[in-house]
């Protein structure tokens, strides 16, 4: 087989194969977020402020909506690494194949079931009446894209469980530059606003998609594409499943707790929803590059476990908190401090600034504990508990987070209140994932088996 992976994840020095790894995975984040940014900023430039408003609107009930499925990819690239560390190749084989009908099956889902469901929920999200219809007319054609999203995002997580980050960089950066050429011709040149940006980024995913399928049919691979023989091992289904779908599960449920702070933001009126929008889209960018971490955390941890190196885990968890700590201090330094300058590349309405700048200060300069909590929890799911990170996740970060919402905020209603819930939530939530790790890691030394079962 002629392909070696860029990353070497049992063997070598933790802390520069850990950076080889997330470094390219960190610029394809960035890279997927510029995708909203890019028509986020067009709008907010060349539009007006309530078009950026709604397309900011919809993001939380988009990740809600999307994030079960996603899920499904983590078990998909956990499946994957364990396989590829282990060198059973007939189990890669299988996983390649299951997950790329299963991202086709998911994708045709979200567009037969979200479609007719999307003014309900944007209504019940109290979304402001003069963003409604901007907002389903959005995310309608957004939606149309998601088989193509699905199957970039399992074939991506297929080859980065494999060690190869760099190729599905070079796909997103074109479909990256695809999506910003087409915002600007369809806003600026046939004034399309938000039909426009929402078309734009459909057919960038389909690019991306078509990409990634073109490179998993390439021969000379141990994960080679065929299309013959696409069909679902249903053993590799119940372990992507056991995996993918409490992932899935807490990312959904993050996501209902940040529609509940969206639609207490929108009580505030279309300014806030506009700060609160550009704040956002800067965060995301702090959380990406954190999120990189978390991915090589997964990764290592399971391919690890599949070579039956557990001794390396305790080191991953270590070098990864590290790195990602590092990550979340500078970058979230960086937002605050130069928070006026990135908030006027999203809009140049100057009341826009006071609401952005209040959620900037107090979400990244706290961002790294969001990292810490990511990554301890990837290395407890790496090592095969899938049940328990979960519950300590949606316990901490969601339960508690809604908690606040009818209570703290209740009595002190302000945005600060509102927001100072992040920093809370993400303190608790990582001290009992690092409790979690002790058990388990504690059970994998006394037992021969190569993973943890919760």
């Amino acid at each position: 087989m002629r392909h070696s992976p860029d990353v070497d994840m049992c063997n070598g020095p933790l802390v520069g194969n850990l950076l080889r790894f997330s470094i390219p995975l960190m610029a394809s984040g960035i890279l997927q977020l510029l995708f909203n940014a890019a028509d986020i900023i067009v709008l907010g430039q060349f539009a007006s402020s309530s078009a950026m408003a709604a397309v900011g609107a919809t993001s939380s009930l988009n990740s809600l909506m999307v994030n079960l499925f996603l899920g499904l990819s983590i078990g998909c690239s956990v499946v994957m690494a364990r396989s590829y560390g282990a060198q059973d190749w007939r189990r890669v084989h299988d996983t390649v194949h299951t997950a790329i009908l299963l991202a086709v099956f998911c994708g045709a889902v979200l567009v037969v079931a979200g479609v007719p469901l999307l003014p309900i929920l944007l209504r019940w999200m109290d979304t402001p009446a003069d963003l409604l219809h901007q907002s389903i007319l959005y995310m309608r054609i957004v939606f149309v894209g998601m088989p193509a999203m699905m199957i970039y995002d399992f074939g991506a997580g297929i080859l980065r469980a494999t060690g190869d980050t760099r190729r599905p960089l070079f796909f997103l950066t074109a479909a990256g530059i695809t999506n910003a050429g087409l915002n600007v011709i369809f806003v600026l040149f046939f004034q399309m606003d938000v039909a426009g940006v929402a078309l734009a980024t459909s057919i960038s995913q389909y690019l991306s998609a078509f990409l990634i399928l073109r490179c998993l049919s390439e021969p000379g691979t141990h994960y080679q594409l065929h299309p013959r023989e696409m069909r679902i091992c249903k053993p590799v289904l119940i372990q992507i499943v056991r995996v993918g779908l409490p992932a899935g599960i807490q990312s959904a449920v993050f996501s209902i707790s940040n529609v509940l702070i969206q639609s207490s933001i929108n009580t505030f009126g279309t300014l806030a929803v506009a700060g609160s929008t550009a704040s956002s889209n800067i965060e995301n960018f702090v959380y990406t590059a954190m999120n990189s971490v978390y991915q090589a955390a997964l990764n290592f941890t399971s391919q690890n476990i599949g070579a039956g190196k557990k001794e390396r885990i305790p080191l991953i968890l270590r070098d990864c908190l590290l790195i990602v700590s590092v990550i979340g201090a500078v970058l979230g330094g960086l937002a605050v401090f130069f928070g006026k300058e990135l908030l006027s590349i999203y809009s140049s309405d100057p009341e826009i600034l006071p609401y952005g700048l209040e959620r900037i200060r107090v979400i990244c300069l706290t961002y790294l504990l969001c990292g810490l909590m990511d990554v301890t929890c990837g290395v407890v799911r790496g090592m095969g508990a899938a049940v328990t990170p979960t519950i300590v996740s949606l316990t901490g970060a969601c339960v508690l987070r809604v908690i606040w919402i009818y209570t703290v905020f209740a009595s002190f209603h302000t945005l600060f209140v509102l927001y100072l819930s992040y920093p809370v939530t993400w303190v608790i939530t990582c001290a009992v994932h690092l409790i979690c790790f002790s058990v388990f890691y504690g059970r994998l030394r006394r037992s021969s088996a190569v993973s943890v079962r919760d």
